[in-house]
């Protein structure tokens, strides 16, 4: 009897130790997370030079969605970043103006407020700018900042909007205000709640086994060495293929990168860190598009990046835990837009 008591009671305490040593072991892990990574807030980031009023972001939800300020008459912005599709309308690389092809793949406009810069080459400073350049590029949707001024103006209720919006401008009707309006709606985009958000608000349990393993393996090989902060990217600009430049099926030699920005050599092939909230859903991957599988880009970046080959097992549990980054979706509303006048611009697809 004496001998399966103490038998028991040592049970107890093993069983006890390792608890405690595995409570550790957790407590450290969300210690380490919550040094590298921010959960993305509940609340609307400030803009710069640019207020957020509610006015505001309505009109700039109608222009998002508006494909006539393309000189086709097909083409918005919702076109290639479909807010019911991640953000992103999940081809290789975008189809603009008269079915040209575009270079690069669609970044998500999902909580783009909180990248360094836009573009995968950061040409563009914040979202404004970003607005523009599709409006423009001949290979996207064509226009001028003429067309564009003059469609919206062609409309009495777009000008109604426009005075609401910019009630301080005599002329609020301009292709600035046009991409603050867009601004100001895509600072709206954000997704919180994600798993991993309540992971690092202190919710143990947010995340199975396997995540957090994949987790403490994304820390641990380096991954967050250059996908860090709130958007878990998108802060800093690396070479795609620091140790192994990957093949030229996914890394065209004739994209540079930054270098086309900054004309500076060392900025060849140079990109910014991907974003990598709600992943899951944005495929297909790198700025080539060329990689359908989540698990499949997380072993190119170990090869790549770190100079590592990843076994299935850790690719797999650093996948598993990528998808704990996917976060609630905003419920966007597909806008009724104001009826064309005589003079709004005839749609032009040639």
């Amino acid at each position: 009897m004496r001998a399966s008591v103490s038998h028991i009671a040592l049970l107890i305490l093993a069983v006890a130790v390792a608890g405690r040593g595995r409570s550790a072991e957790a407590q450290d892990l969300l210690a380490r997370a919550q040094q590298a990574f921010k959960p993305i807030p509940t609340t609307v980031p400030p803009l710069k030079d640019n207020p957020i009023t509610p006015e505001k972001v309505e009109l700039g939800r109608m222009l998002f969605f508006d494909p006539r300020l393309s000189v086709s008459g097909l083409l918005s912005c919702n076109t290639c970043h479909n807010v019911g599709m991640g953000g992103v309308d999940g081809l290789e690389t975008s189809i603009g103006h008269r079915w040209q092809k575009g270079p690069r793949n669609a970044p998500t406009v999902f909580n783009a407020v909180y990248n360094i810069a836009q573009f995968w080459d950061g040409r563009a400073e914040d979202l404004k700018a970003q607005a523009k350049g599709p409006l423009q590029a001949s290979v996207e949707m064509n226009a001028t900042p003429s067309h564009v001024e003059k469609t919206v103006g062609s409309m009495p209720a777009y000008v109604d909007l426009f005075r609401r919006a910019f009630p301080a401008d005599q002329a609020p009707v301009t292709f600035d205000n046009v991409a603050k309006a867009i601004e100001a709606f895509e600072a709206t985009l954000v997704t919180p709640g994600a798993r991993f958000d309540k992971f690092l608000e202190g919710d143990a349990n947010a995340l199975d086994a396997k995540e957090k393993e994949g987790l403490r393996l994304f820390m641990d090989k380096g991954c967050s060495a250059c996908h860090n902060g709130i958007n878990v990217g998108g802060q800093a600009y690396y070479p795609f293929g620091v140790v192994e430049r990957p093949g030229a099926e996914i890394l065209p030699r004739d994209d540079k990168g930054r270098f086309a920005v900054t004309k500076t050599v060392s900025d060849e092939y140079v990109f910014r860190a991907g974003p990598l909230r709600n992943i899951a859903l944005t495929a297909p991957y790198f700025h080539s598009g060329k990689v359908w599988s989540l698990k499949q880009a997380v072993a190119i970046m170990g090869t790549a990046q770190l100079g590592q080959s990843l076994t299935d097992a850790e690719t797999d549990a650093i996948a598993a835990f990528l998808g704990t980054l996917t976060g609630e979706m905003p419920k966007v509303e597909y806008p009724l837009l104001p009826a064309r006048t005589g003079a709004t611009p005839l749609p032009n697809p040639d």
